[in-house]
């Protein structure tokens, strides 16, 4: 392995840890990892396989880590996977067909659009309590909602960042107020988005594996050991480097461009 290999791997790595870190107290490591990785040299679509793929097992471990609490959820919660996976597949299907030369213009907006509605998850969360989340039980709203979720899968398997947000405040219309609850059901249904992209990336040969292997062993490892810095930080301080990140990369790629 030649040294700009092995300097590629390492950021890769490193950004991976960085990334596991903040998405175990904050959430937005995707606006990290794939903007970084067309920075190392992909193009905008492979890093955009890529990074699925590479972050697909860390949000796997997240719903692990909220078993307990997936366990009291409604079952009708459930309904929403199947807009997932097919807003999942349907999206990865769509970046696929995207001329490279067209996405690439398309990146730098839809970093700045994940980042600016990451700035907005709190006051989305304070907008939505408003309303009396008991109303909204009926199979009406469950019908919205599924529809919503669909739409929001369609864009995550074609390029996701803040889907995570679009999700929680899904969840909060159709009356989930426990906040560990709602988490572990997003993680469900970001990890079948993820799932179903992921193998369609992977049997369309879209991936680079050595980056994969590189910032899959870096989330993993930052999740568990980065979390207690991470938490240190605080969950505002972990937001705000993810919102400067965020911002900074959507800026470099709107100048590369």
């Amino acid at each position: 392995m030649s040294p700009t290999d092995l300097f590629h791997a390492a950021i890769a790595l490193g950004v991976g840890v960085i990334a596991g870190a903040i998405n175990a107290v904050a959430a937005g490591g995707t606006l990290l990892t794939f903007p970084t990785l067309i920075w190392l040299g992909l193009n905008s679509i492979t890093a955009n396989a890529t990074s699925t793929v590479a972050v697909w097992p860390f949000v796997l471990g997240g719903v692990f880590g909220y078993r307990r609490e997936l366990r009291t959820i409604e079952r009708r919660m459930l309904y929403l996977v199947i807009p997932s996976l097919l807003g999942g597949l349907g999206g990865a299907i769509l970046l696929r067909s995207t001329p490279s030369s067209i996405f690439d213009r398309l990146v730098p907006y839809l970093i700045l659009f994940a980042t600016l509605l990451f700035m907005a998850q709190e006051v989305f969360q304070r907008k939505l309590k408003l309303a009396d989340p008991a109303a909204h039980h009926s199979t009406k709203w469950l019908a919205g909602a599924m529809l919503f979720q669909l739409m929001v899968a369609f864009y995550g398997g074609y390029f996701g960042g803040g889907m995570g947000i679009l999700m929680l405040a899904a969840l909060t219309v159709l009356g989930m107020t426990n906040i560990h609850q709602m988490i572990g059901m997003k993680n469900i249904l970001a990890g079948s988005i993820n799932a179903v992209a992921a193998i369609y990336f992977i049997a369309e040969k879209m991936v680079y594996w050595p980056d994969v292997g590189a910032m899959a062993v870096g989330a993993i490892a930052g999740g568990y050991f980065g979390a207690g810095v991470a938490r240190r930080m605080g969950a505002k301080a972990a937001r705000r480097f993810v919102i400067i990140a965020g911002f900074g990369m959507a800026l470099s790629l709107f100048i590369k461009h």
